[in-house]
């Protein structure tokens, strides 16, 4: 039986959740919102990773075909998208169903007028959300449940006649994160199966379509493969989907890390310390890693690691959540805007405008006061990431400085404008040190912990550096 070791960080924005084998290799990651519930957010990022990790040992098994052919190349891509549609079909299936239950115990007199808005919104992005799944890549771009559709409900709430927004507005909010947190165990060979039939449709539908000149060449050639052979590849893929789906992902041992760590149902040996883990992950993509800088959702931490990637020093801010995931989610809040479109905004500034408060409650205050005296929104967020950084730049001085590798870890490593600002600060302070600012950096502290997991070691934090901090 092969043996699989699992890492799961339980964060207060995200959860993540890596599977390893025996050779360390990756071959399953799982992530989640963290809303209310610990454990079931836990639970949902482990399906996830099992779910990507059949993914993986499939395209193992097609690895030949995947290399020399391109429409077996494409067809994996597109069937990933898709399964991952349907797994967001269904819980937006409940969340359809949990609106008008919500809508249902209101006290508002015009409950009928708001429950047909509700089903003429569902009906409007049901078929977006699909559209941008099967032939755009949506489930590539690491978005979650709520954002895909809080995005398009919210735009189309904002048409509809006043005195219903309010109610809409508040029966999402009701009702998204029970569904959220919904545990729904998906049977993989036949969400595989609808897949198929899904893409069988894209295919047969392309088979008049023009090519329009909007892609890349590449693109054409890849998708006229692909629509001209794919009874081939499905022939080949249906040979190997009862292995897979049946395949026992047996996790020998697992560690748990994060914010939330002592939540986890774990026995105490099995969970770690999130500045180890974050260390250690960051250390098996990047070995020659020396110093890093986590950006979470609650805390910031300045690491520095050995050559073995085990902690020698670091420093922390966890009193307030300024500078971190939180007041980035705070700040999006209050310009009426998502997480993901904060670092396009501000990367179209022509200035950072100084943001005098550190504190989160206070920088909404400035921010409302700033826009009010007529200071441009691009500017503002500007001016509000590179103070983010600028805490982060202090607390790195204070672990030991940056030493060549710098690795940056983190849900924040994907915003562009704090990457803009990590680059900018680290160089000026520094000079030139090799920076790894990798795609998948907020999966570092499971991964850390699943490699934890495999070796079983026993390590811990600086002993002086863990007395300072009970201290302070």
């Amino acid at each position: 039986m092969e043996k699989y070791y699992l890492g799961i960080d339980l964060g207060s924005t995200t959860s993540k959740a890596v599977i390893i084998n025996e050779k360390d290799e990756i071959i399953g990651r799982g992530i989640t919102n963290t809303r209310a519930n610990y454990k079931v957010a836990a639970d949902i990022a482990r399906e996830e990773a099992i779910y990507d990790a059949r993914f993986t040992l499939l395209s193992q098994k097609l690895q030949t075909e995947i290399d020399s052919k391109p429409e077996f190349k494409k067809y994996m891509e597109d069937i990933r998208s898709v399964f991952q549609y349907r797994q967001f079909k269904r819980r937006m299936d409940s969340l359809e169903e949990t609106l008008r239950e919500t809508v249902n115990n209101f006290t508002y007199d015009n409950k009928e007028d708001i429950i047909k808005s509700i089903n003429g919104i569902i009906e409007t992005i049901r078929p977006q959300i699909r559209h941008e799944f099967v032939n755009e890549d949506l489930g590539s771009k690491n978005q979650f449940f709520r954002d895909i559709v809080s995005e398009r409900y919210n735009m189309e709430v904002d048409k509809v006649e006043k005195p219903l927004f309010e109610p809409l507005m508040l029966a999402f909010d009701k009702s998204i994160t029970p569904v959220e947190n919904e545990m729904v165990k998906f049977n993989f060979k036949e969400l595989v199966d609808e897949s198929m039939k899904v893409l069988e449709e894209k295919y047969e539908g392309l088979a008049d379509q023009q090519e329009d000149g909007s892609k890349e060449d590449w693109y054409y050639a890849e998708l006229n493969a692909v629509k001209d052979n794919y009874k081939n590849v499905e022939y080949t893929l249906g040979q190997h989907i009862d292995d897979i789906a049946g395949h026992d992902i047996h996790i020998t041992t697992m560690v748990g890390t994060g914010y939330g760590r002592a939540l986890l149902p774990f026995p105490e040996d099995c969970i770690k310390s999130e500045i180890l883990c974050h260390a250690f992950g960051a250390h098996a993509i990047f070995p020659n890693t020396r110093t890093v800088l986590d950006i979470g959702g609650q805390d910031t931490k300045a690491i520095q690691v050995d050559s073995h990637g085990l902690v020698t020093s670091f420093h922390m801010n966890d009193r307030c959540a300024a500078g971190c995931g939180r007041y980035l989610g705070y700040i999006a809040d209050e310009f009426g805007i998502s997480l993901n479109e904060l670092g396009p905004e501000a990367m179209k500034a022509d200035k950072e405008t100084t943001i005098c408060s550190t504190c989160t409650v206070f920088a909404g205050a400035e921010v409302k006061e700033l826009l009010h005296n007529g200071e441009k929104r691009p500017n503002i967020l500007a001016g509000l990431h590179k103070a983010i950084i600028q805490r982060a730049m202090s607390l790195i001085a204070r672990s030991g400085g940056v030493r060549d590798e710098f690795t940056f870890t983190g849900g924040v490593a994907r915003n562009q404008a704090v990457i803009k600002y990590v680059k900018q600060m680290v160089t000026e302070s520094y000079g030139e040190v090799t920076m790894n600012i990798h795609t998948d950096s907020i999966f570092m502290g499971a991964l850390g912990g699943a490699m934890f997991a495999r070796r079983n070691l026993e390590v811990d934090l600086p002993e002086k550096q863990k007395k300072m901090k009970k201290v302070t």
